[in-house]
């Protein structure tokens, strides 16, 4: 059990979803905690119980069509890496981690590697917003669980997260993220039960396949000829 690191993969193509299949990763780990710092218990957290479990299963990962947001935040998100390289560090790329020391696989998709200590995260906000994270002096909330799995994961001892405006024409903003092994455990808790309610939800679709009441047919799976941008 150790930490495996896909360093040739690129973020977005078939192989990087594939190596993500059933993984539960540092985007979605907060919607398994309340904002009040308890572990969640509804039903976006059944959803993305049946989602991973579906992956597993299945191998499928669906298809997300690339909206203008997400295109958006790709671009910003290198032009972030390219100003910071300029006036703070180098920045490299890798495509995916995943540490299973709990007995159950987390992953992590970093935005950079900074230096040997380092990561980064680049989130692109709306020019609004952008003042808004400035005033506060701080990182989002909405982030914070992706930012401390992403240091729980990678072992790294910093993140820099940066606050980039979207498409540019004003300030970037980084603020520097240390561990912090509270948050940290609370998200090893959550996981931990959410992957006994992943285990029960398979049993039960293991039951259900078994039942002489019902009958099934497999489908083959349909190419998708486009994406469609929302």
């Amino acid at each position: 059990m150790a930490l495996t690191v896909y360093d040739d993969l690129e973020q977005g193509t078939d192989e990087w979803l594939q190596a993500r299949c059933g993984v539960l990763t540092a985007s979605v780990i907060g919607k398994l905690v309340t904002p009040t710092g308890k572990i969640a218990n509804n039903e976006t957290v059944r959803r993305l119980v049946a989602d991973l479990l579906s992956q597993r299963i299945t191998g499928i990962v669906e298809e997300t069509p690339q909206t203008y947001a997400m295109q958006r935040g790709h671009e910003d998100e290198i032009e972030a890496k390219i100003y910071y390289a300029g006036h703070v560090a180098p920045v490299s790329d890798v495509g995916f981690m995943v540490e299973d020391k709990w007995g159950f696989k987390i992953g992590y998709s970093p935005d950079g590697l900074v230096g040997s200590k380092g990561l980064l995260e680049c989130k692109s906000r709306a020019h609004g917003l952008q003042l808004e994270v400035i005033c506060s002096r701080s990182v989002p909330t909405e982030y914070m669980a992706q930012i401390q799995t992403g240091l729980m994961i990678s072992g790294r001892e910093w993140l820099d997260f940066i606050s980039f405006p979207a498409r540019g024409g004003g300030k970037m903003m980084i603020k520097r993220v240390l561990p912090d092994p509270q948050y940290q455990a609370l998200l090893i808790d959550a996981a931990t039960q959410f992957e006994a309610r992943l285990a029960e939800k398979h049993t039960e679709y293991s039951e259900a396949l078994a039942d002489p009441a019902l009958s099934f047919i497999y489908v083959e799976r349909r190419a998708m000829e486009e994406d469609i941008v929302i």
